[in-house]
């Protein structure tokens, strides 16, 4: 029997992976998962090579999430950012300056769109890098879809390099979307960071009960949970935050569970209700949590948010990957050994009219020069 390597297994998972989430698309259409999306999910294959693509016509919807609307996430969820953690002298020109590129996009289409390795996540992670493959799968993809431009999310500047200096001498520009947060296996193994220690202790103490992902959900008989789990979402993601975030149904929760393509943990109460959740995402020897929610009702010194992410950290340790924690919370995630990277989007529209491209020139501009310095300023 052939032994495969770590590259060759987490490649031949990331494969699979991306086939479970191309049928699973096939069967339920994206709305019943994911409430305020209605992209296309296929996939593009090279070889061996398997990536998901998630294709959107351009049509106007002001509610769609930003996993897959450059315009949501470049102008409308920026906007609320700005709104959120900027005022006064600061606020007003950036919102006005926000909104200006954002008539200028919107009206170029930049919203028709085919993302390439696309989970429909707020963070996508990426295998080892094929050059030749990625080649081949670019090419199919101008040829399926000429009127569309070509993105690539979540890549950032530590954990990313190689793909993006290839995608670079491939033609595509690279704006910058987002301040995120890194954390290397090896320092965490090491567990040098105080505020990390004291959170690991303080989960081995919670008043909640530790529900590991084979107790929750279908294989544990407690159908119920998804529905919990994307009420506790909902309440974090969308109630307090922004209702831009993908709108993740029970739906959502059960079949990706199923699949495996999702890690759910949580924490029970007495009744054995949950009241916090975390769903992780793992790939290429990569954790990330595009699910967390909790309830917010609760007292604030239960500390959920900072039990959830001592739970992903638990898990890091024990699988002996990194993290890419995503954005916000910057100090939080400093204190507790993050370095901050700055993530782009790949934009290939050199073949589409003037207007896009135009556009996209600006916006690679203005990102660049205003909301990179913006970001690192107030660790967005």
């Amino acid at each position: 029997m052939t032994m495969l390597s770590g590259d060759d297994r987490a490649a031949s998972r990331f494969n699979r992976s991306a086939q479970s989430l191309s049928a699973l698309h096939a069967r339920v259409p994206t709305p019943q998962l994911v409430r305020n999306l209605q992209s296309q999910v296929g996939l593009l294959r090279a070889g061996d090579w398997a990536m998901p693509v998630t294709v959107d016509s351009g049509r106007a919807d002001a509610t769609a999430a930003w996993v897959c609307s450059p315009l949501t996430t470049y102008c409308r969820y920026a906007g609320e950012e700005i709104d959120r953690h900027l005022h006064g002298a600061l606020a007003w020109p950036l919102r006005l300056l926000c909104r200006g590129y954002g008539r200028w996009l919107g009206a170029a289409g930049v919203d028709r769109a085919v993302a390439i390795n696309n989970w429909l996540l707020s963070t996508n992670l990426y295998p080892a890098l094929d050059t030749s493959a990625l080649q081949h799968t670019i090419a199919q993809a101008r040829a399926r879809w000429p009127r569309h431009a070509l993105w690539f999310r979540s890549l950032n500047t530590r954990q990313h390099p190689d793909w993006l200096a290839v995608l670079a001498a491939e033609g595509f520009s690279l704006v910058p979307s987002r301040q995120v947060w890194c954390f290397e296996a090896a320092d965490l193994a090491k567990g040098r960071h105080a505020n990390l220690k004291r959170d690991l202790r303080e989960m081995q103490r919670s008043a909640l009960a530790r529900a590991g992902n084979e107790t929750i959900g279908a294989a544990a008989g407690r159908e119920d949970d998804y529905e919990r789990i994307a009420a506790l979402y909902g309440l974090l993601y969308l109630d307090k935050y922004s209702r831009l975030n993908p709108h993740y149904t029970a739906a959502f929760m059960r079949h990706w569970h199923r699949a495996g393509l999702l890690e759910l943990h949580g924490w029970r109460d007495g009744q054995g209700q949950l009241q916090a959740v975390v769903g992780l995402f793992v790939q290429g020897g990569i954790i990330t949590a595009p699910v967390v929610g909790y309830n917010t009702a609760l007292p604030a010194p239960l500390g959920l948010y900072r039990l959830l992410m001592a739970t992903v950290f638990a898990r890091a340790i024990e699988t002996g990957y990194g993290i890419n924690l995503s954005a916000g919370a910057g100090h939080f995630k400093r204190l507790r050994g993050g370095q901050a990277a700055i993530e782009y989007s790949a934009v290939y529209a050199a073949h589409l009219a003037l207007p896009l491209r135009a556009g996209i020139g600006l916006l690679r501009s203005l990102a660049t020069h205003v909301g990179v310095p913006v970001m690192q300023r107030f660790q967005l």
